[in-house]
């Protein structure tokens, strides 16, 4: 039993501590989007920046599976590899 509780809060510190990581992500692709679209003015740069600005808004609501699926998805329409 004893070993059960250590391996649950082991457990628990490692998934607290691995989090914020996979956070980070979000903001530095919102950013390589800008970067790309920043002197672009055709169609798939004004999608993007689109993409970035929802990107952007799912990260600051704590969704950041969906913001990084979003921004890497418009980086490959820009031909971009993240």
């Amino acid at each position: 039993m004893p070993h059960l509780a250590l391996t649950a809060v082991v457990s628990l510190v490692v998934l607290l501590l691995v989090t914020p990581a996979f956070a980070f992500q979000c903001p530095k692709l919102v950013k390589q989007l800008q970067d790309a679209t920043g002197q672009r003015f055709d169609a798939t740069a004004a999608d993007a920046k689109l993409a970035a600005g929802k990107a952007q808004g799912l990260h600051a609501a704590g969704n950041h599976a969906e913001s990084e699926k979003v921004a890497k998805e418009a980086l490959t329409k820009l031909g971009i590899k993240s």
